[in-house]
């Protein structure tokens, strides 16, 4: 095992300690340890307060909502009807740009189909689903419709179909832009095509961008040196996800949070200034995992599997991603996550069930009440420890 050193980036403010970062795989070698929402646990302080007095509230550019929520864009989560209802209730709804809402004029079918193939045929038929063209109008009636409800109006591209779809985007009149990916750098090399130069593409585009995924400090801080608003930290970690198994990548949450945490510390000294919002994506399918992304120093949570379970949602039950139609490689499943209530259950109560699963913001308003802190700022401060039930 490497020798002791000091933690660069971490959790929290607890009293630091000489630990080892470093531990030997073989010979040749060395991995670093890092660690899960599964593996810590928030710590209370010496005071308490009234969940009554506690803001949630979160404001990223020139938008300010109630909840410091994204809804991830996916089609068993985000349609057009389920992004304003949502951000009726207090959060941003992200629709996705390449989803089947801007391939087909009315994919209702396709949706209750896809909640009725089988295991053994389900990523086949979705192949075929998706591999109809985006349509650029049912782009912008897709967007003018959240628009037309007075909510704050953000859509979704990958980095690579950005450069096609960017204008029609912006012209449908976006709030926010969100550049999403598996993984998302600053710096792509490709010899078959020019890549998407972030930084000129931030710098030129007249709304907030939010990029990512990112899991690593290095990348978050170039992300970060684009110009983008926010950051996305995520990384094959969703429920839909099968990264880890066909790709070998993974980067648990808590230490990936918690270094892209210290990226916008660091940024915010050499930019002058300029804050970056982290959002925590994946991983968080019940309250208590919530709680510890904003103690891991999230701004904010975008959040997939867990609103896949509303009544509302369009997925009936079912959960899937981008990543489970890909044409060559598959790196998801549509994955069975039942329905517990509401969306509006689900976010803000009353609860009816103890496993996390509903009225989860009225978990983290409690957990900051409990643990004596009265905004989410402060509650980035909070002091976490590995927990005693880690495997570790």
């Amino acid at each position: 095992m490497a020798a002791a050193s000091w933690p660069r980036h971490g959790c929290g403010t607890g009293t630091l300690a000489p630990v080892s970062n470093d531990i030997e795989i073989g010979r040749g070698k060395t991995g670093r340890r890092a660690y899960s929402f599964d593996d810590i646990a928030v710590v209370p302080s010496r005071r308490t307060r009234d969940p009554e007095e506690v803001s949630l509230t979160w404001q990223i550019d020139a938008y300010q909502v109630e909840l410091p929520l994204l809804a991830a864009p996916m089609d068993s989560v985000m349609s057009p009807a389920t992004a304003i209802q949502l951000g009726r209730l207090g959060g941003i709804g992200v629709i996705d740009l390449e989803g089947l809402w801007t391939r087909y004029e009315d994919p209702q079918p396709l949706l209750e189909e896809i909640a009725e193939l089988s295991d053994a045929e389900a990523t086949v038929r979705m192949q075929e689903m998706y591999s109809e063209p985006v349509v650029p109008e049912l782009i912008t009636a897709r967007l003018q419709e959240i628009r037309a409800a007075g909510v704050t109006v953000a859509g979704a591209l990958s980095p690579q179909r950005t450069q096609e779809h960017w204008r029609t985007v912006v012209d449908a009149g976006v709030d926010l832009f969100v550049i999403r990916g598996t993984t998302v750098s600053a710096e792509h090399v490709s010899g078959q095509a020019e890549p998407l130069n972030l930084k000129r593409f931030i710098y030129e585009l007249d709304v907030p961008v939010i990029v990512g995924g990112a899991a690593t400090y290095t990348a978050a801080l170039h992300l970060m040196r684009t110009g983008a608003a926010g950051v996305l930290v995520g990384f094959g970690g969703g429920a839909a996800h099968t990264t880890r198994q066909t790709l070998g990548i993974h980067a648990p949450m808590a230490s990936a949070v918690a270094d892209v945490a210290a990226a916008r510390r660091d940024y915010l000294d050499e930019s002058g200034g300029r804050y970056v919002h982290v959002i925590a994506d994946g991983g968080m399918g019940r309250s208590g995992e919530l709680v510890k992304a904003i103690g891991c120093g999230a701004d904010a949570v975008m959040l997939g599997a867990a609103l896949a379970r509303a009544t509302e949602a369009p997925g009936h039950g079912w959960h899937w991603g981008s990543e489970a139609h890909h044409p060559q490689l598959p790196r998801g499943e549509r994955v069975h996550v039942g329905t517990v209530g509401s969306l509006e259950h689900i976010l803000l109560g009353p609860g009816d069930r103890a496993d996390g699963t509903v009225n989860m913001f009225g978990a983290l308003r409690r957990a900051m009440a409990t643990t004596g802190y009265s905004d989410v700022k402060e509650f980035q401060r909070i002091e976490v420890v590995i927990s005693p039930y880690s495997p570790r």
